[in-house]
C-alpha cells in the first residue's frame, strides 16, 4: 500500500512539473513579437487599402491588414518627423518635452531623458530583446572638438545618451532625416566610419535633395532603405523562440532625398516619389518572408504607420494629382499641417495569432497608444509618470469592436494644437499652421481669418465650414478641455505630471476664449 502510494505521489509531482514545464513553454511562445514599421513622410492615400483610388498597389503593406485592423482615424501627434517619434516611444506628447515644437538638427542632443520610460526599456524589463534600425531623429549626444572656435563632431569617439540608453539593446541608425547631415551610419554608440569627404548640398525642391556636410564612405543615399532592411532581416534571423524581440524599424522613405533603388526607378509610372512608396513596400514584404520563413509570422505584431503626412513639395502634388492620385487621401493639408492631411496617417496592425480576418477601425486613436497597448499586453504596469497620453487598444486586438472615445491631440508644425474629441476637432490657430498650404498662419492673419478653427469632423472631414463664430459654446468646451490636458500633464486618467516647459501653458488661447 505504502509503495502504491509513494508511486502515485511520485506520479502526480511528475505531472505537475510536466504541466508546469508546458504551461512555461506556452507562454513564452505566445509572448508575441513586436515590430514597429515606420515610414516617413508617406501619405494616407499612399496605402491602397486606406485608398480605393491610389494609383499605386501596396501589396505587403495591404497583407498586414488580412490578419489585423486598419486604422481609418489614426494621428500621428505631430505633423512633422522629431515629436511624431518621441510620442511613439514615450507615449507623451511632444509639447510636454524640452523641444515643444519643430525637429533636432545635426549637433543637436538627445531628446528622450535618462529617467524616462519608453517602449523599448519597458519591453527590456519584461524580457524582451530590442533592436532599432533606421532613422533615430530624437538626437544623441556627440563628442565634440573645438578648432578655432568652432565646435565640430569627433567621428572617432562614441556616442553618449544614444538608442542604446533609450531602451535598445541593440542599435544601427542614422542621425536624422537623409537630408540632415553628417551622413554616417552609427552601430551601437560608435559611428561605422568616419566620414572621409563633404558631400555638396542639392537644391530645394529637387527629389535628390540633401543639405551640404559629413558623408561616410559606407553611406550612399540610394542605397540606405536596402541596407537598412537587409540589417532588420538579418536581426530577425538571429532571433530564436526562446526570447521574445521588438524591432522598431523606422525607415528613411519616402522622404526627402527620394531615390529609390534602380528596381523601383519609373514602377509607378507616375513619378519617382510614388516609386520610393512602393520600395517601402517590398521592404514590408521583405520582413514578412523572414517572419514567415522562421515560422515567426503567426506570434508577431507588425505595426505599420507613417510619422506624419506626405509633403506637398517632395512628392510633387501637381503631377500626383494630375495623374489622379490624392497622397493625403482627399483631406485638407499636407505635412506640417494643423489639417488632417498633416497629421492622419495610415496605421494598420497585424497579429495574426489574435485575429484571423481583416477588421476596420473608424474612430480616432494616436500614435501615442502603442506604448500603452504594448503595456496591456505584457502585463507592465505603468505608473503615473510614464506614458501620460497613451491609450490601450489592445481590447480591439483580442476581439473587441470598439474603445471609450478618447481625446486626441496633433500639432502642427509651428507648435499649434488640434484636438479631436467626440466628432469635434478645434485648431488653436488661424491658418494650417505649415509653410505651404493655403492659408498659412500669416496669410490667415492677413486675410482677417478667425484666431481660432472649429469643425465638425464627422459632418466636415474636409475641414470647409469653420463653425468657431456660429458655435462658440462649443469651442469654449473644446478650449477649456485643451487648456485642461495641457496644465494636467497628462489626458489619461491618473495624477497631474509636470510638463518640461511651460510653452504650451504660455498660449494665448490659454486665457483667451471664456
Amino acid at each position: 500500500m505504502a509503495n502504491t502510494v509513494r508511486i502515485i505521489l511520485i506520479a502526480c509531482v511528475f505531472l505537475f512539473i510536466c504541466c508546469d514545464e508546458e504551461t512555461v513553454t506556452q507562454n513564452v511562445t505566445e509572448t508575441p513579437n513586436v515590430i514597429y514599421i515606420l515610414a516617413d513622410d508617406m501619405g494616407y492615400g499612399d496605402v491602397s487599402v486606406l485608398n480605393p483610388n491610389s494609383k499605386i498597389q501596396t501589396p505587403n503593406i495591404d497583407l498586414l491588414s488580412e490578419t489585423g485592423i486598419v486604422f481609418t482615424d489614426a494621428h500621428s501627434t505631430s505633423a512633422v518627423c522629431t515629436p511624431s517619434r518621441y510620442s511613439i516611444l514615450t507615449g507623451r506628447y511632444p509639447w510636454r518635452s524640452d523641444v515643444p515644437k519643430g525637429v533636432l538638427w545635426t549637433k543637436d542632443g538627445a531628446l528622450i531623458r535618462p529617467d524616462r520610460e519608453t517602449v523599448g526599456s519597458m519591453l527590456q524589463k519584461q524580457g524582451y530583446s530590442t533592436a532599432v534600425i533606421g532613422k533615430w531623429h530624437l538626437g544623441w549626444d556627440w563628442a565634440f572638438t573645438e578648432e578655432e572656435g568652432v565646435k565640430k563632431i569627433d567621428f572617432s569617439q562614441k556616442v553618449e545618451r544614444s538608442p542604446n540608453t533609450a531602451g535598445f539593446d541593440y542599435s544601427y541608425c542614422i542621425l536624422a532625416s537623409l537630408d540632415i547631415p553628417p551622413y554616417v551610419y552609427v552601430e551601437n554608440n560608435k559611428p561605422t566610419m568616419v566620414p572621409d569627404s563633404i558631400v555638396p548640398g542639392t537644391s530645394l525642391g529637387q527629389y535628390d535633395f540633401w543639405r551640404t556636410g559629413p558623408l561616410a564612405e559606407d553611406l550612399r543615399f540610394e542605397d540606405v532603405l536596402p541596407n537598412f532592411t537587409r540589417r532588420a532581416v538579418d536581426f530577425i534571423d538571429n532571433q530564436t523562440d526562446q526570447k521574445p524581440f521588438f524591432l522598431y524599424f523606422p525607415l528613411t522613405a519616402p522622404h526627402t532625398p527620394i531615390v529609390p533603388s534602380k528596381e523601383f526607378q519609373g514602377k509607378s509610372g507616375i513619378n519617382l516619389y510614388l516609386d520610393f512608396c512602393l520600395e517601402v513596400d517590398w521592404s514590408v514584404g521583405e520582413l514578412i518572408k523572414k517572419l514567415k520563413a522562421k515560422g515567426m509570422y503567426e506570434n508577431t505584431i507588425i505595426v505599420f504607420a507613417s510619422d506624419n503626412g506626405s509633403s506637398k513639395r517632395s512628392a510633387n502634388y501637381p503631377v500626383l494629382l494630375s495623374h489622379g492620385h490624392n497622397s493625403s487621401g482627399g483631406f485638407r493639408g499636407t505635412k506640417g499641417d494643423i489639417f488632417e492631411g498633416g497629421h492622419r496617417v495610415p496605421l494598420i496592425v497585424s497579429y495574426p495569432n489574435q485575429l484571423k480576418t481583416k477588421r476596420i477601425y473608424n474612430a480616432p486613436v494616436s500614435l501615442a497608444d502603442f506604448m500603452a497597448t504594448m503595456a496591456e499586453i505584457t502585463a507592465f504596469e505603468l505608473t503615473d509618470s510614464m506614458a501620460e497620453d497613451s491609450y490601450s487598444f489592445y481590447p480591439l486586438l483580442q476581439g473587441s469592436t470598439d474603445l471609450s472615445d478618447r481625446p486626441v491631440i496633433s500639432a502642427s508644425a509651428s507648435g499649434d494644437l488640434s484636438l479631436r474629441k467626440e466628432g469635434w476637432k478645434m485648431e488653436m490657430c488661424p491658418g494650417s499652421g505649415g509653410w505651404l498650404s493655403h492659408p498659412t498662419n500669416e496669410e490667415a492673419v492677413t486675410e482677417g481669418l478667425p484666431k481660432y478653427q472649429l469643425y465638425n469632423i464627422a459632418a466636415d472631414p474636409g475641414e470647409n465650414y469653420n463653425l468657431l463664430e456660429v458655435n462658440n459654446l462649443k469651442a469654449s468646451e473644446m478650449t477649456d478641455d485643451l487648456k485642461k490636458y495641457v496644465i494636467d500633464g497628462r489626458t489619461t486618467p491618473g495624477a497631474p505630471q509636470k510638463n518640461n516647459t511651460n510653452v504650451p501653458e504660455s498660449k494665448e488661447w490659454i486665457n483667451d476664449l471664456p
